[in-house]
């Protein structure tokens, strides 16, 4: 009997553990369940039960709300074919040329892509918006010459969204295409084939699934564009995204909004399940050695990159740059009068928030957000890799799902779900680091989980063996191997929740304004002073953003050479 007591004892210990871990990896299912399954079902309940049924169907179908979607679908057709088409392009030299910078390249042109909307929406405003970069040179050549006016215009919109979207487009189609052997173009060839019969009826059969899962992914960015529509297009245009905000929280017909909400959110979850299977298709793409680049050799050849580069660098940068230049200029002369404003609270009022603070808000969200994000990111990676056979192919999806939702959509669930009762939300401090949290989550979850499994098995046998117990496990095996990963996902959750600007424009309090929702306030605000503070903020988010994509990549690098 005594000897009998150690091992019951040891195997009550070990329940426990058993017990405690499976609590643990639920934490990620649970938040999933309270902070985004709830509030779309609280969306579903506002435009599906009673009277309010019918009449946001009739309000749905109507002709203003079809005009309304056909514009959404509209522009981001034509937003995606544009991108693609200056993509495609630029990514045939990308992969079949070797050129000085061509990696660092590549590497930089994904910046604009982790840019929040509203840095991305300043920048074409500094650049050729009314009192812009370029009406700026314009009238100093010609002080009677009529300046560049396309702002709140669907040309500005389409431009903004081909610069957001073009590194996308470009890195998935170019990294696809470097993975093709040359030779099926060189048999074509061969067999009597001219340059555009290859093209037509080789190539761009070869590259198809990866044209066709860049294309899906960027149409969805853009049909649920928010940030661009609605400081770009002004109050004229608007999208589906930007209607759900305006009848939330203007004109308070919730049902619409509902409904509203509810379409998009099958149009979205649509397009994503035909993403993911044409990502799939794309995967399984053909793979050789002899894919390698070579050097242009003919003059054409030569010109071709030199014209890509310019175009990339242009499209990219000079918005960039645009912005920074302009933020430094103030009644038509060079200071650092904008940045100092941003501390000052000119009319003295006591109700007003000078701008300045919000750089703290939104640092401390953000650091809020990457620790929440960490914890359950690690803890989601953990789950979905230590459930096998049905049960994993439906959980990994399931914690993507934040992805596919507009965050609109979500801070107006969260306008629904949180706004009274036990579960009122709307005026906590937690309310932003919250959703900005299941915003992030994909991001970390995508980054610790290939990592995870790359660890052996055998690594924790031996440690289990050697007397380790779980927690000791994982302190002095995985995390270890982890960090990298860790890094680069954390950064991706600080970085999104610095810029994020669609639920928050929902929920954040007017005494605490983060650094997108400023930038937005000022550029819809009259007088030079305003717009001038404007760029200057934004400058300073383009900053944050940058170092943070620095980081990204560094970290990104240095795992890809252990795993």
């Amino acid at each position: 009997m005594d000897r009998s007591r150690p091992a019951l004892a040891l195997k009550q210990s070990k329940r426990r553990t058993a017990w405690a871990a499976r609590i643990v990896l639920s934490l990620p299912v649970l938040f999933l369940a309270v902070f985004f399954v709830y509030p779309l079902v609280a969306i579903l309940t506002v435009s599906l039960t009673g009277d309010r049924a019918s009449e946001a169907a009739e309000s749905l179908f109507s002709s203003y709300t079809l005009r309304l979607f056909g514009f959404t679908f509209g522009q981001a057709i034509l937003s995606t074919v544009l991108t693609l088409a200056c993509a495609l392009p630029c990514a045939y030299v990308f992969a079949r040329f070797h050129f000085r910078g061509r990696s660092a390249l590549l590497t930089l042109s994904s910046l604009p892509f982790v840019l929040p909307a509203v840095v991305v929406a300043a920048a074409f405003r500094a650049l050729i918006g009314e009192n812009g970069l370029v009406n700026g040179l314009l009238r100093s050549f010609n002080p009677n010459a009529a300046p560049i006016n396309i702002e709140n215009t669907l040309l500005i919109v389409l431009m903004a969204h081909v610069f957001f979207n073009f590194p996308l487009a470009l890195r998935m189609i170019a990294s696809y295409w470097m993975n093709q052997d040359v030779r099926i173009d060189e048999a074509a060839r061969a067999l009597g084939a001219d340059a555009w019969s290859t093209w037509w009826h080789v190539t761009i059969p070869m590259l198809r699934p990866a044209i066709l899962s860049a294309a899906m992914l960027v149409f969805t960015f853009c049909f649920t564009s928010f940030g661009i529509i609605l400081i770009l297009g002004g109050p004229r245009m608007a999208t589906v995204e930007v209607e759900i905000y305006r009848q939330a929280t203007g004109l308070f017909n919730l049902p619409l909004a509902a409904a509203l909400s509810l379409a998009q959110l099958i149009v979205m979850y649509a397009a994503m399940l035909g993403y993911t299977s044409l990502a799939r298709r794309a995967g399984g793409g053909l793979q050789s050695a002899h894919s390698a680049a070579r050097s242009a050799r003919t003059a054409g050849e030569r010109w071709m990159v030199r014209a890509a580069v310019a175009f990339v660098v242009s499209l990219l940068f000079v918005p960039l740059v645009a912005l920074v230049v302009q933020s430094f200029r103030s009644a038509g002369e060079f200071s650092v009068r904008n940045y100092a404003l941003l501390a000052t609270n000119p009319r003295g009022s006591v109700l007003f928030v000078p701008p300045l603070e919000a750089i703290g808000n939104s640092l401390l969200i953000a650091a809020v957000t990457s620790v929440l994000t960490l914890l359950l990111g690690v803890t989601a990676a953990y789950l979905v890799a230590s459930v096998r056979g049905r049960a994993a192919r439906f959980l990994d999806p399931l914690l993507m799902l934040p992805l596919a939702t507009s965050a609109v959509t979500l801070g107006f669930g969260y306008l629904i779900a949180f706004g009274s009762g036990m579960l009122n939300l709307r005026s906590s401090v937690f309310v932003l680091p919250i959703i900005h949290t299941l915003v992030a989550l994909p991001f970390v979850l995508r980054s610790a989980l290939p990592a995870l499994k790359a660890i052996p098995p055998s690594l924790r046998e031996a440690a289990g063996a050697l007397g380790a117990s779980p927690i000791e496990r994982i302190r002095l095996i995985d995390l270890p191997l982890l960090r990298r990963a860790l890094v680069v996902g954390v950064t991706f959750a600080f970085t999104v929740s610095m810029g994020e600007f669609g639920a928050t424009l929902f929920l954040a309090r007017p005494e605490s304004p983060t650094m997108p929702i400023v930038i937005n306030r000022l550029l819809g605000q009259p007088g030079a002073a305003n717009y001038e503070q404007a760029l200057a903020m934004s400058t300073i988010l383009l900053l944050i953003c940058a170092l943070c994509f620095l980081l990204i990549e560094r970290f990104r690098t240095l795992g890809s050479e252990d795993f």
